[in-house]
């Protein structure tokens, strides 16, 4: 078991998983020190962590990943003991238009942090970790009827996205073998829930179904996820994290198995109800397209050595963790607003430079 993580260098911290992992572990005794290392990509929004912004124990710096003389700077300057990696390029789709910038951050970057925490910590590992969050399409697809993904099923990853990630695995596990550094992976299956960017598959859906526009489903949406709500996953890291055996991996899954097109029915359904509007009326909305490339059937993660060793288990059911997500989309439409415009990437830069300047000049600042 390892000791209270107590300065943490947290990649991708202002993005779907990581802001809610950085405001859990905020909220922890004793409070950490936390670093978000962020480069504020399309998916990296200053907004989802507005509320901590001016927190003592907590710190924004918008650098890549890649800049090793960035990290190295970091690494002296605030002695971390634990480095928690979640910045990743993570849409399927956009690494089929654009594979190398996936390989450039999920690869390379993966490699730069190891290697800058290898050089910081390699006068004594004790006390340290390195936790690495992957994903289960490195795994690649099963069949119906087939067993879900253990930690031990071979990598088989079918997208530029999952073969960039499975490099990353590889790598992680390569430092623990090679130079001793201490490390934990784990490999979730798809989360969802508040301040996800609108183009992941219920985000997209409850935009669509307001704005009374088309939703698009791949094939016939016969393609089968494991769904996991956002606060279960970040639960399960935090317990990994803290209590989990260096070098080994453990999977996390929400144990909800659905099709496509039966998750796209049933925020149908729980829109029209929160709207008022007629049952069925936003199935009509749904429109089958062409399938994508590469499209993986089915996944589904078998999370025993989690629920077993750390006595884990997802809390929050689908229909309730739908429910919450609805209910968050509906509530905070400013906040999508500014996504689908692009505005949120001005607005909060901006913001972020005026504290930058120093006080006196960010006359309330969001961040």
């Amino acid at each position: 078991m390892q000791t209270a993580a107590s300065r943490i260098l947290l990649t991708g911290g202002s993005g779907f998983i990581g802001s809610h992992l950085t405001r859990h572990l905020l909220a922890s005794r004793p409070q950490p020190q936390i670093v978000n290392l962020d480069l504020l990509t399309y998916c990296g929004n200053l907004s989802n962590l507005e509320d901590c912004s001016w927190q003592p124990n907590y710190r924004f710096v918008k650098g890549d990943i890649c800049d090793e003389a960035l990290l190295d700077q970091l690494f002296l300057d605030h002695e971390f003991d634990t480095v928690i990696h979640l910045a990743a390029e993570s849409h399927v789709d956009r690494s089929i238009v654009n594979p190398l910038e996936f390989v450039r951050t999920n690869v390379l970057g993966t490699a730069s942090l190891l290697q800058a925490a290898r050089n910081h910590w390699k006068s004594s590992y004790a006390g340290k970790c390195f936790y690495h969050v992957s994903t289960d399409e490195v795994f690649g697809t099963l069949s119906d009827g087939q067993e879900a993904f253990k930690e031990t099923t071979p990598y088989s990853p079918r997208s530029p996205y999952a073969a960039s990630k499975a490099a990353s695995d590889h790598l992680v596990r390569s430092f623990q073998e090679s130079f001793g550094l201490p490390t934990k992976v784990s490999n979730c299956s798809n989360n969802y829930g508040p301040n996800q960017f609108p183009e992941k598959l219920i985000p997209l859906c409850i935009n669509n179904i307001l704005t009374q526009k088309p939703i698009p489903v791949y094939g016939r949406g016969d393609n089968i996820r494991d769904w996991l709500y956002v606060d279960d996953h970040v639960t399960a890291i935090d317990l990994i994290l803290h209590r989990g055996r260096v070098g080994e991996t453990y999977n996390i899954g929400g144990k909800c198995e659905l099709r496509n097109i039966d998750l796209v029915r049933q925020l149908c359904q729980a829109m029209d109800q929160e709207l008022g509007r007629p049952p069925a009326f936003s199935e009509g909305l749904i429109r089958f397209v062409e399938d994508r490339q590469g499209h993986d059937y089915r996944y589904a993660v078998d999370c025993s050595k989690v629920c077993l060793e750390l006595q884990w288990q997802p809390s929050v059911s689908f229909a309730q963790g739908l429910r919450r997500t609805v209910q968050w989309y509906l509530e905070n439409r400013k906040w999508v607003e500014e996504i689908t415009s692009g505005a949120y990437q001005t607005y909060y830069e901006r913001q972020y430079s005026l504290k930058l300047a120093g006080p006196g000049q960010i006359k309330g600042s969001a961040s």
